[in-house]
């Protein structure tokens, strides 16, 4: 993994800063700004920490409300970053507002960048194979420093669990991206971190189809109108029924303003 060594792990986890934190129906999102997010897992993999990265937007965490399994492994994750601006909007209803938006595909690519500079060894996990070995070329061509150690699509059973956590121990990432179905990224995270002991283990959901080529970022327009899921809407149309949780998320904030943060 990266170069520094940690002698006393005790030290390393008191040298991490304290996340600030604002609880949305009991999910602890983070405070921090993309810059923070990145200098914190930066120290992450220079401290060798295992780290569940979730990238959380509305329909995670009304999943977590329908089911208490994925909110106590939400609530289990190191760190929990507000992705959909439909998390961002609730913090600010509830007067704890996040310093801003921390889109997972950016993230990556702050990431790619640090990487960039400290050589740092990547896996990438999931999506099919057409898909996630676009995604690895895009990779290769825009961090040529970044050293993929491994990449594999997302198309596993159960039984192959224990071949696929072999196989990203034995190459020993620093950073280790998946990108599977919505019900099981992050538990599958969740189930094996400590197996997998990667510093930084984050679900990056469609991310390798956009970093594929397979589909389109939403351009800046429907960026800065916060409609970055409307533009992937007409984008997979199939995935309307999803989308019809973001104005219930809305409605069910505005009701339960006042308990919306309480436990």
């Amino acid at each position: 993994m990266s170069s520094t060594s940690v002698t006393n792990q005790p030290a390393a986890l008191a040298s991490l800063q304290v996340i600030p934190k604002v609880r949305i129906y009991g999910v602890p999102i983070s405070k921090m700004s993309m810059k923070q997010t990145v200098d914190y897992l930066t120290k992450v993999i220079e401290y060798k920490q295992p780290h569940q990265v979730i990238t959380a937007n509305p329909i995670m965490v009304m999943a977590a409300q329908d089911d208490p399994s994925y909110l106590k492994m939400m609530q289990r994750a190191e760190l929990i970053v507000p992705d959909g601006t439909g998390v961002v909007w609730a913090a600010n209803h509830v007067g704890q507002p996040v310093a801003e938006r921390v889109p997972g595909y950016d993230l990556i690519h702050e990431l790619m960048k640090v990487g960039e500079k400290k050589a740092w060894k990547v896996y990438l996990l999931g999506a099919s194979n057409e898909v996630i070995q676009a995604a690895a070329e895009k990779i290769r061509t825009t961090y040529p420093n970044v050293n993929l150690v491994g990449v594999r699509d997302g198309y596993f059973g159960d039984a192959e669990d224990a071949q696929v956590i072999q196989a990203v121990k034995d190459a020993e990432p620093d950073l280790l991206l998946v990108g599977r179905a919505a019900a099981n990224q992050e538990p599958w995270i969740g189930k094996y971190k400590e197996q997998l002991g990667v510093p930084v283990m984050m679900g990056v959901g469609g991310s390798f189809d956009v970093l594929s080529g397979k589909l389109k970022r939403a351009p800046k327009f429907f960026q800065k109108l916060r409609l970055e899921w409307f533009y992937r809407l007409l984008q997979e149309p199939w995935r309307y029924k999803r989308m019809l949780l973001l104005p219930k998320f809305a409605v069910k904030v505005m009701r339960d303003k006042e308990n919306v943060t309480k436990p």
